[in-house]
């Protein structure tokens, strides 16, 4: 879409210009920083549609930028970084990053990720608009000590509220209405981030890492989401005497 904005934060002005143009040669709206700070003061005056954003900057790094953003938005953050380092990446998804690409990515497939990630927020912001414009009752999806309102996009576990990234939110969710049926990493990828074959399995590994440890943390016994040793990951269906 034309009037999509996307906000590019990176120290490496070579690399901001070379995206800049791809993005813009793309009919995106383009927004540059090279500080953390700078980005932060462009996202409170322009909300952007989807955030590139570099780890290592001065002023305010990537991680610490992105809870930042985190706290204001909601929107698609792909982490850009000239480091392979799997602990950067579990660090960049684990504060709420969506993607993590490396800085050796063409610029294509950077700007194929980043259609992708657009794509699969106007679903959801379609979605959210069609469920706000229904007069039903609440929808609820509920397991032992797990309740997901479809409504409210709230999740409690033994009642306690527990706060989830957009896409851990959408993993639960697609799992969680079909029980016990199990879901690849390329095709968990390719429902929840949109797109197929540009899948990190890193990316989808670290989500749900993340996603069962808040659900975990206030239960001692329950395991909802389970490891199916290689093929995937399912949700577990509980009988209906637990309910």
């Amino acid at each position: 879409m034309a009037s999509e904005k996307i906000l590019l934060v990176d120290d490496d002005l070579d690399m901001t210009k070379i995206l800049e143009l791809y993005m813009k040669n793309n009919g995106y709206v383009v927004y540059t920083a090279n500080d953390g700070l700078d980005a932060f003061s462009i996202i409170e005056h322009t909300p952007p549609d989807l955030i590139i954003l570099d780890v290592m900057m001065p002023n305010l790094d990537g991680f610490e930028l992105c809870q930042l953003i985190r706290k204001k938005t909601d929107v698609p953050i792909l982490f850009l970084s000239s480091k392979e380092d799997d602990m950067d990446t579990i660090l960049g998804l684990g504060v709420g990053g969506d993607d993590y690409i490396s800085k050796t990515t063409s610029p294509a497939v950077i700007v194929a990720k980043v259609k992708a990630h657009l794509r699969r927020m106007r679903v959801l912001d379609n979605e959210k608009s069609l469920s706000n414009s229904r007069i039903t009752p609440t929808s609820l999806i509920s397991f032992p000590g797990l309740e997901i309102n479809l409504e409210s996009a709230v999740v409690r576990v033994n009642n306690k509220v527990v706060n989830l990234s957009a896409k851990e939110y959408q993993i639960l969710c697609l799992m969680a209405s079909n029980p016990e049926r199990v879901y690849s990493i390329d095709k968990l990828f390719e429902l929840v981030w949109g797109e197929k074959g540009l899948g990190d399995h890193r990316t989808v590994m670290v989500h749900i890492s993340n996603l069962r440890k808040k659900l975990e943390m206030h239960t001692d016994d329950i395991v909802y989401i389970e490891t199916v040793r290689g093929i995937g990951y399912k949700f577990h269906a509980f009988s209906d005497s637990l309910l």
